[in-house]
């Protein structure tokens, strides 16, 4: 599980590579998150590396075709694929308020201007152990980014594909996903589903915190001095500054006052 910037928790293998070099990177137009869309790549080609650069230890060396170049003509936010060890992880590859370039568009808009996108890197479409890996990455990033942006997955038209996009007349006629996705059984609305459920089991609520708080509170009261701070903290006790009690436990703008003006006098 990672923490991602805002706070959320996650179960994804995130990573950031930035296309810097990329034409739609360096437009720099932003959205609003009003939704996500997914695609998949239409190649038989699983390694991130063919897409994402540079290296970065984990990659493998790039493909001379990678995406972090000008003249692609292309760009999505993120990609799921395998890294050199055929770990299947996530590179973010534009900041997520970003305008992407991955939609094209229809009679009635592009999903550029609304929707968050990532590309799922193909197989041969024939591995199951595969696709479950990237399928299960998908749904923990989708629900990672609907959490952060406040969306609900299965709300119309908030989690969407890019076929499902081309029938809604906001972007271009390609089959993605629903050419892959029902050969191992699940269909978008099943990943909508999916989503929804990894919210709620990361969904933390406020009374829930609390009391987590108000246990690891406790637990730091029953600590014992550290070896290092026995000394200084037996001549504070005869100084008068504490009473020595509760040596780990965290002390509050009052209990530091009390204690400053002890000292003082």
């Amino acid at each position: 599980m990672c923490t991602c910037a805002g706070g959320e928790k996650s179960r994804m293998n995130l990573h950031v590579c930035m296309l810097k070099e990329n034409d739609c990177y360096k437009a720099g137009r932003t959205i609003v998150p009003k939704g996500v869309m997914v695609h998949s790549t239409g190649a038989n080609n699983p390694n991130l590396r063919r897409y994402v650069g540079p290296d970065d230890g984990l990659l493998g060396e790039s493909s001379s075709r990678n995406w972090n170049q000008s003249g692609v003509g292309a760009c999505v936010h993120a990609f799921i694929g395998r890294q050199k060890d055929g770990t299947v992880a996530t590179y973010q590859t534009l900041p997520w308020t970003m305008r992407g370039w991955h939609s094209a568009s229809g009679p009635k808009g592009s999903a550029n201007n609304t929707h968050i996108s990532f590309e799922i890197c193909e197989d041969d479409l024939s591995d199951e152990t595969y696709f479950r890996a990237v399928y299960q990455e998908a749904v923990e990033l989708t629900a990672y980014l609907c959490q952060r942006y406040g969306l609900d997955p299965k709300a119309d038209g908030v989690v969407i594909c890019h076929q499902e996009g081309h029938q809604r007349g906001i972007a271009s006629n390609h089959a993605d996903v629903l050419h892959w996705f029902p050969m191992y059984g699940k269909s978008m609305d099943d990943f909508r589903a999916d989503v929804a459920q990894a919210m709620e089991e990361e969904t933390v609520t406020q009374e829930q915190f609390n009391k987590m708080m108000e246990v690891y509170l406790k637990s730091r009261t029953k600590l014992a001095t550290s070896d290092w701070a026995k000394e200084p903290l037996r001549q504070a006790v005869e100084r008068g500054f504490t009473d020595g009690t509760s040596p780990q436990g965290f002390a509050t703008r009052q209990e530091v006052a009390a204690m400053l003006n002890a000292a003082l006098k």
